[in-house]
């Protein structure tokens, strides 16, 4: 019977071998394949089958986020998981929406990566411990009504897009800063602009300034 196959994506060689000395630890897991960044991963996924993709957030070329629509676009039946350093609830959120059945804080993988696995494997979703008591607090807060969660609609990737294009810079232009396609960058003004209801690039810079997206601080 063939092993659990996992790809592992992170642009740290070390981070990943310790993570591969981790899962060789698991009986029935086999590493199918090793990523630097996001678009290696994906030319990777194209040739091979995993069940399982690990990959980090912060990857060159192409986010990890980015990374996990593209991956459900290529496979939805691969599960993701996310192993991150980022512990903002709002990433975590743009994560799980994107489709990550899983988000491990890097810190804890040496605890938590077995529970994860196995946890996702059986069709449910993982977060670490200190993540979900935040979110657990945070839905009592709501159904109390003392706040909101963060309704930003714009995932990291898209607001960085929304912020260039309010500059002026051209599709192009844009790709060339992001290190992705054209492509790409058109569908994610279209997201942009299907989120937001606007019909135009007028709308959108309009949209930018007025929600804050071209702030360097945003």
């Amino acid at each position: 019977m063939d092993g659990y196959r996992i790809v592992i994506a992170d642009d740290h060689v070390l981070f990943r071998q310790g993570i591969k000395k981790i899962l060789e630890e698991m009986d029935d897991v086999e590493i199918a394949g090793e990523a630097n960044d996001g678009l290696e991963l994906l030319n990777l996924l194209r040739k091979l089958t995993p069940h399982m993709v690990i990959l980090d957030i912060s990857m060159p070329n192409l986010r990890g986020i980015e990374a996990t629509h593209e991956i459900k676009v290529i496979n939805p039946a691969i599960k993701i998981l996310i192993l991150t350093m980022h512990k903002s609830k709002e990433y975590l959120y743009h994560a799980i929406s994107a489709g990550a059945e899983g988000y491990v804080l890097k810190e804890d993988a040496d605890t938590d990566l077995f529970s994860a696995i196995e946890r996702i494997r059986k069709g449910k979703t993982y977060i670490s411990p200190i993540l979900s008591e935040e979110l657990t607090d945070d839905l009592v807060q709501v159904c109390r009504g003392k706040h909101k969660i963060s309704s930003d609609p714009l995932t990291p990737r898209e607001r960085e897009v929304i912020k260039l294009v309010a500059e002026g810079k051209t599709n192009k232009e844009i790709a060339h800063l992001l290190f992705v396609s054209v492509r790409t960058v058109e569908k994610h003004r279209a997201n942009i602009m299907k989120k937001a209801k606007l019909k135009s690039t007028p709308e959108l810079i309009r949209y930018a300034i007025e929600k804050g997206y071209t702030s360097d601080n945003y």
